[in-house]
């Protein structure tokens, strides 16, 4: 029986995605800031680890805790909306702790497993604003772009030893707690001067012509996960899907 262990699982995209994992009979190492088992259903293939992905000491007690790892799943992740001028520069940092130098950390750690075993799959969840981006969320975007340069790097280097990285990229999904976690409103992001401008986007935001939902990325994580080839990057969701595809 393979072992999954997921990033941020205390909603949305990873948890749909550890849900997706254990219902096709694999062991889900399920991880979060604040554990709660009770969002899982009873069972001894699940675990549920403590882990921020910002702190190196809580990295490394989750790892060894969870044992051989043969998939991680990178999914945690927070965002910021607003204008960049506007964007306290300790909030783009804090975005850019969690998106890009908290992947690099969870990658850092897990590779010598995989690598003395010669095998195993990093996925790294990113976001549909690497296809387009979107406006009013460069921080955002910039963290997950640089991800999207690192994990195609970082494809070339481990392919030697056995070990795949992959990227899935989920479209707008206004079910996700998108910028819950950055402790500042949306709209004190938004000057005055900016007013007008942000009025149509967030309009655009409230009603889009298409959208992802969680079981769009589970499944898509699931196929990297178990995709053998030498493909990168998995779409996920209509609105991601039809950005590959020029509609």
């Amino acid at each position: 029986m393979k072992t999954v262990l997921i990033t941020g699982c205390s909603s949305g995209y990873g948890l749909e995605t550890a849900r997706h994992f254990h219902a096709q009979g694999w062991a889900v190492i399920a991880t979060m800031r604040n554990p709660r088992e009770d969002l899982f259903p009873k069972s001894d293939r699940i675990r549920v680890l403590s882990l921020d992905v910002t702190n190196v000491d809580s990295i490394a007690a989750a790892i060894e805790a969870a044992g051989p790892i043969d998939v991680l799943v990178n999914n945690a992740g927070i965002g910021v909306v607003g204008a960049f001028e506007a964007t306290p520069m300790a909030h783009v940092r804090k975005v850019f702790d969690t998106n890009t130098f908290g992947v690099m950390a969870m990658t850092q750690a897990l590779i010598p497993q995989m690598r003395e075993r010669q095998s195993g799959v990093i996925v790294n969840v990113t976001s549909s604003v690497t296809l387009a981006p979107m406006p009013l969320a460069a921080a955002y975007t910039a963290s997950k772009q640089a991800i999207e340069g690192f994990t195609g790097s970082l494809a070339h280097e481990l392919a030697a030893f056995g070990i795949r990285a992959k990227l899935v990229e989920p479209g707008y999904a206004p079910t996700t707690r998108f910028a819950e976690n950055t402790d500042i409103p949306v709209m004190d992001l938004i000057p005055e001067t900016y007013a007008d401008y942000a009025r149509p986007i967030f309009a655009a935001f409230a009603n889009p012509s298409l959208t992802t939902r969680e079981s769009d990325v589970a499944e898509a994580v699931w196929l990297a996960a178990n995709d053998a080839s030498g493909r990168l990057r998995y779409p996920a969701g209509a609105d991601a899907v039809a950005l590959v595809q020029g509609d």
